[in-house]
């Protein structure tokens, strides 16, 4: 064998070790989630069954079909999407918003404000819990979504990190050159026109991350919800799989996995369907031109 022959095979070899590693780490990382799916579809007398099979035989398809006709999984859902999607939107219009006028507006106290804004993140949610679910309870919102959803257009949702989605949006408003700003201000623009038809089109990427750690964290959130939420025709998707992992977890694992596969679901679908954006948004934030 040449040297020359030698070299690039060292180079291949090279070059297929970061793959290797990557595949592995994901398969370590996939191997919970196939486990799940595996469960799901097994009946109850293989769930147990040592040694333990990766592959049904046969495949179960009827443990969702009984979990739509003996759950209330289809109310369970709809009230994790309304209040998904009420904290999302929110949470990104007053997030970017907020965003916007510390990274473009120039004010008295800016900076400390935008310090004070951070400073909350290191306050925890343990503090604020009591006296806000006093607040809340005295306008009537409890067993309600207004405690969710009404504070994240106003950048103050105690259960979701608000100043983290500001200081994202933040610094990537900062890569946009300010002469775009002061040409759209020679041609009549305003302050909402340069936002709204300048920078959010151009900040797409942060933009959509936002929206899926928001999206996440909120699809995700357990302990808002055992708080303020007191009747099943209220429970969302994580409290209904904490229910029926207390009553029959244990005796129907099958059932339990097919629900918990019905949780993760939409999360799952929602980052394949947005991780170029994700991960773009990841990348450039913070960066300077």
């Amino acid at each position: 064998m040449s040297a020359f022959t030698r070299a690039r095979v060292f180079k291949i070899l090279v070059q297929a070790v970061p793959l290797l590693i990557a595949v592995i780490l994901g398969a370590v990382f996939l191997s919970p989630f196939l486990w799940m799916i595996s469960t799901s579809l097994k009946g109850p007398e293989e769930v147990y069954a040592y040694p333990p099979q990766l592959l049904p035989k046969p495949v179960v398809w009827r443990n969702y079909l009984e979990l739509y006709y003996n759950t209330p999984m289809l109310v369970f859902l709809k009230n994790s999407v309304v209040m998904t999607l009420g904290v999302t939107v929110g949470t990104a219009i007053s997030s970017s918003l907020v965003a916007y006028g510390f990274a473009r507006l120039r004010f008295r106290g800016r900076d400390l404000l935008f310090m004070l804004l951070l400073a909350t993140m290191m306050l925890p949610p343990q503090v604020t819990m009591i006296p806000i679910y006093l607040l809340f309870s005295r306008f009537g919102w409890v067993n309600t979504f207004k405690p969710f959803v009404v504070p994240s257009f106003f950048v103050g949702n105690p259960f979701l990190g608000s100043p983290f989605f500001v200081f994202l949006l933040r610094q990537f408003f900062m890569t946009i050159p300010h002469d775009l700003d002061d040409a759209a201000k020679i041609d009549g623009c305003g302050y909402l026109d340069i936002f709204f038809r300048i920078l959010l089109p151009q900040c797409k990427p942060a933009l959509v991350t936002m929206i899926l750690f928001a999206f996440t964290w909120t699809w995700n959130e357990f302990m808002g919800p055992l708080i303020y939420l007191n009747t099943f025709d209220k429970y969302t998707i994580v409290m209904g799989l904490r229910l029926f992992q207390g009553r029959f977890g244990q005796t129907h694992m099958h059932l339990l996995m097919a629900l918990s596969i019905i949780a993760v679901l939409p999360v799952v679908i929602l980052f394949l369907l947005a991780q170029k954006q994700f991960v773009e948004g990841i990348t450039l934030t913070g960066m300077k031109n």
